[in-house]
């Protein structure tokens, strides 16, 4: 299978873990638009779910499809967030932000008895990393907020291009929280928990896109059908 048939099937397995009258948390991305897409033709079969979006573009998905949707104000606890991952390591650490949600993904899914990550096979690793990592910031002194990124990242065997992200005009790109997100280029994380710890300290730094302990399981499409897997 190619990747985009692996997303798809991982996105139809996700299916599966869905149950009549569930609250789900919805991901953002392009696997997640493929879940929301088999979830949309179960709710047109009789299914009963509520969903809390993590994007005004899933948002805007789920609607268009027919999925009903609730807020975290209305509804603060769920069952269950499906959403993808840009890279994810055997403890299921993920690397998430690449579509620019990542600080409303968290508050999903840190509000869900679980989460499931779909993604196709390229995104597992060894080592956290390779895709860069997004941090959101607010726009005032980010800066000298990156500055002080770099200083951490450095004692926690990172160092690369920290680059503030664009949109497609070139202008700087604001999540639907109005902040910035700077990618980080590392190449490598030797000790992700440390270091998503100590960036969270950083005044300015609104949330990274390390997701350390929320994974609960990952369904990865392959060439060969659907891998299911657990920590380590």
């Amino acid at each position: 299978m190619t990747p985009a048939e692996q997303k798809k099937a991982a996105a139809a397995k996700a299916a599966e873990y869905v149950e009549d009258g569930m609250k789900l948390g919805i991901g953002t991305g392009s696997t997640s638009e493929e879940f929301v897409r088999v979830l949309a033709e179960r709710v047109k079969g009789g299914l009963r779910v509520i969903g809390v979006p993590t994007s005004e573009r899933t948002a805007k998905l789920c609607t268009e499809l027919g999925v009903p949707l609730t807020n975290l104000d209305d509804t603060p606890h769920l069952d269950l967030t499906i959403d993808g991952a840009d890279e994810f390591d055997p403890a299921l650490r993920l690397i998430k932000g690449g579509g620019g949600a990542l600080l409303r993904e968290k508050i999903v899914a840190a509000a869900s008895d679980r989460m499931i990550v779909i993604t196709d096979a390229t995104k597992k690793v060894a080592m956290l990393g390779a895709f860069p990592l997004p941090i959101e910031v607010i726009p005032f002194g980010s800066l000298a907020t990156v500055r002080r990124v770099a200083e951490v990242a450095k004692a926690y065997g990172c160092e690369g291009k920290i680059a503030r992200r664009a949109d497609s005009y070139g202008e700087p790109f604001f999540t639907d929280s109005n902040n910035f997100i700077f990618d980080c280029s590392f190449g490598r994380i030797p000790d992700p928990d440390g270091l998503a710890r100590e960036l969270n300290l950083i005044p300015g730094v609104v949330e990274t896109g390390l997701f350390i302990g929320i994974a609960t399981l990952a369904l990865v499409g392959t060439s060969s059908g659907v891998d299911i897997i657990e920590p380590k």
